[in-house]
């Protein structure tokens, strides 16, 4: 209370020009001032706390009705910074358009176009829909030094962010599908999120192209593919043979004449033939004669197998590019045939690396994501 006084004073003086301190009722009027500057701080420290109280019993009763619809697991992983299996969890492997939500919440926090493979297991994603929806904070758990992101608004555990994700954020949101709650593109109005509508345009009506490649063996060819940008689906199969409907086992006998092969389907508005060719040449080593890394036999040669004319002259010019170029010292042996009947391989070939992120892959499948 000391410092109140003098500072009462010397406003008194500022305003009255010290004509007031000559007046008797002037303690009074010091009295008056000092109470209502101690009124004033208090009202808003107790406004201040008040709002901190509310915000916290908000956060207290959102999680309490929440934990009630929550799984168990839901539950470890919000509350108590658990995480979820990878390869073993709702979201992951979630193609549809639409948007993610704080699953305590309903918070809007990632969408679909920002999602990504990353062969992590959990759902990844290059940023957040809106940078304050999300909290980073430094954790030391588990004797690592990560970075946790939580959400805004319910202040749950949602996963960590890594610096190693694709162009052009180059992060890598690593997210706990049972943190979240997806809304489909097409259900996003009616479960009241239309204004994130504008993200998702009508349904493309451009028209795609397939091509058609054979680097060796297709469950790294196809993940590769699989994560460039513009590919809409890769397909690991069979061509290039003269048996119909060939097994797995036909093709590695050697005798079917095919060759293990991925075939690629694409918007040539988003990335054209020439740069999938690129990324062909780039995937392989197109001078090793019918083997790449620990394979063998004429089913792993290199080969490109066109669907129309132009990709022929492209293809060919390509080749002959890359044979100029001095990049490699010996021929390159890569055919360049008509695209024959493709069969696609058994279904525990597709997508063999997103099932198992251990197995094996020739490919250094960094490159994918570079332009």
């Amino acid at each position: 209370m000391d410092w109140l006084l003098p500072r009462a004073r010397a406003l008194i003086i500022l305003l009255t020009g010290g004509a007031m301190m000559k007046n008797r009722y002037f303690p009074i009027l010091i009295i008056i001032l000092i109470a209502g500057l101690i009124w004033a701080f208090l009202l808003a420290k107790v406004s201040s706390e008040r709002e901190k109280g509310g915000q916290m019993v908000d956060k207290k009763t959102m999680a309490e009705d929440a934990r009630k619809k929550m799984t168990p697991l839901q539950c470890d992983v919000a509350f108590g910074n658990a995480t979820e299996t990878p390869f073993k969890n709702e979201y992951w492997d979630n193609h549809q358009e639409g948007i993610y939500v704080d699953i305590v919440s309903g918070e809007p926090l990632f969408s679909s176009k920002d999602k990504f493979d990353s062969g992590s297991g959990w759902p990844s994603f290059t940023q957040p829909l809106n940078g304050k929806s999300v909290l980073e904070k430094t954790d030391s758990s588990h004797f690592m030094r990560r970075t946790e992101v939580r959400s805004a608004k319910a202040d749950i555990h949602l996963g960590h962010v890594f610096e190693d994700g694709p162009l052009p954020t180059g992060r890598r949101y690593c997210i706990n599908s049972a943190s979240i709650k997806f809304i489909p593109r097409e259900k996003m109005e009616e479960a009241g999120y239309g204004e994130y509508s504008r993200l998702f345009a009508a349904p493309s009506t451009e028209k795609t192209e397939t091509a058609i490649f054979a680097a060796g063996c297709f469950w790294g060819v196809e993940e590769y593919f699989s994560r460039v940008k513009g590919v809409i689906k890769s397909e690991s199969g069979y061509t290039g043979g003269i048996r119909k409907n060939p097994t797995y086992e036909e093709v590695c006998s050697g005798k079917t004449g095919h060759a293990e092969s991925v075939r690629v389907t694409f918007h040539p508005g988003v990335v054209s033939y020439e740069k999938l060719l690129k990324h062909f040449w780039d995937m392989h080593d197109p001078t090793s004669l019918n083997k790449q890394g620990n394979d063998r036999g004429t089913q792993y040669r290199s080969a490109i197998f066109y669907t129309n004319p132009e990709q022929k002259r492209i293809a060919r010019t390509s080749l002959k590019t890359l044979a100029t170029s001095g990049k490699y010292s010996g021929p390159i042996v890569t055919e360049i045939q008509p695209a024959g009947e493709f069969y696609p391989a058994e279904e525990y070939h597709q997508d063999y690396l997103k099932k198992n992120p251990y197995g094996y892959c020739h490919i250094d499948l960094r490159k994918a994501a570079r332009e």
